[in-house]
């Protein structure tokens, strides 16, 4: 049997992007706060890069924090992982820079028992954090109204055939009480599509499935805070990164870098991912990323 470290092999994406955004840390003796530690590929290549560097990573999911302490043994005298979700995060220190990571990541999706994804079979959970409580995919659409869950399937999918989709699930549910798995559901979905459009490259359950995580982890909502608190985060020219994979997510944080009067841009179009690593690593091509930089307060 696998073990939980072992199963959690997680290719990060951008690397050589954050590597070289981070040559304009303003000190190389300072923290790193990586708020989205996952399984610790950014930040083991930052340590190993910046050789003074001291770690700070946040994780809620268990399986992650546990595949990060092994991922970063050989930097343990420079670390400290916490069990928390960024938006309740206070650190003790100026950092020198913040690195986030918006994506679910690679283990997350390809273990069935997390109810992630679409295209294995296994229960419709999709929280991050499965210890932590909370409503779960199924227990949402359960709830919810049919325009209710149209409006979520259109407003964090995007999907245009969010009332389709929505009447077809609330059918189902009347006249069955409840999905099997996430591959009865993700069944339900491909069916409100024309058959041509079951076929094309991006899987027809993969907005809602999007919307129905987002709603589950309050994503946006926990991003908003991110975004208002991480650059108090930050000592004096800190580096705030982040990495989005949806305009939902992107348009935030342009946003926030445009207006927030304590930080000054550094990318004005967000960088993403060459030809080469999108061949390499398909879960790359839709990142983004956008980086940021703390004004001294008396600028």
């Amino acid at each position: 049997m696998l073990s939980i470290s072992s199963e959690f092999c997680h290719l990060s994406v951008l690397a050589n992007v954050v590597l070289q955004a981070a040559e304009a840390l303003p000190s190389q003796d300072g923290v790193l706060i990586d708020a989205t530690l996952g399984g610790g590929g950014h930040s083991a290549l930052l340590l190993e890069r910046h050789p003074q560097l001291r770690l700070v990573g946040l994780d809620q999911d268990p399986a992650a924090r546990a595949a990060a302490v092994d991922r970063l043994a050989p930097f343990s005298d420079r670390i400290q992982i916490t069990a928390t979700n960024f938006a309740d995060f206070t650190p003790n220190e100026p950092a020198v820079m913040v690195l986030v990571d918006l994506g679910v990541s690679s283990p997350q999706l390809d273990q069935a028992e997390r109810g992630f994804s679409f295209r294995l079979d296994g229960p419709l959970d999709m929280r991050m954090n499965p210890a932590g409580g909370g409503e779960t995919a199924g227990e949402l659409i359960e709830r919810l109204e049919e325009s209710a869950l149209a409006d979520l399937i259109y407003g964090y999918g995007e999907e245009r055939l969010s009332r389709r989709i929505a009447r077809r699930i609330k059918s189902d549910l009347a006249f069955q009480g409840s999905y099997a798995g996430t591959a009865d559901l993700a069944y339900a979905v491909a069916g409100c599509y024309p058959p041509k459009a079951r076929r094309g490259r991006i899987h027809p359950a993969t907005r809602t499935f999007q919307a129905l995580r987002i709603a589950v982890n309050r994503e946006l909502e926990v991003l908003e805070r991110l975004l208002q608190r991480a650059p108090d985060w930050l000592g004096p020219h800190g580096l705030l990164g982040i990495i989005s994979f949806h305009s939902l997510e992107d348009r935030r944080v342009k946003q926030a870098f445009v207006e927030d009067q304590r930080l000054e841009r550094i990318t004005r179009k967000p960088l993403v991912a060459s030809e080469e690593e999108q061949q390499s690593n398909p879960r790359s091509r839709s990142a983004k990323w956008r980086l940021a930089r703390r004004r001294p307060d008396d600028a």
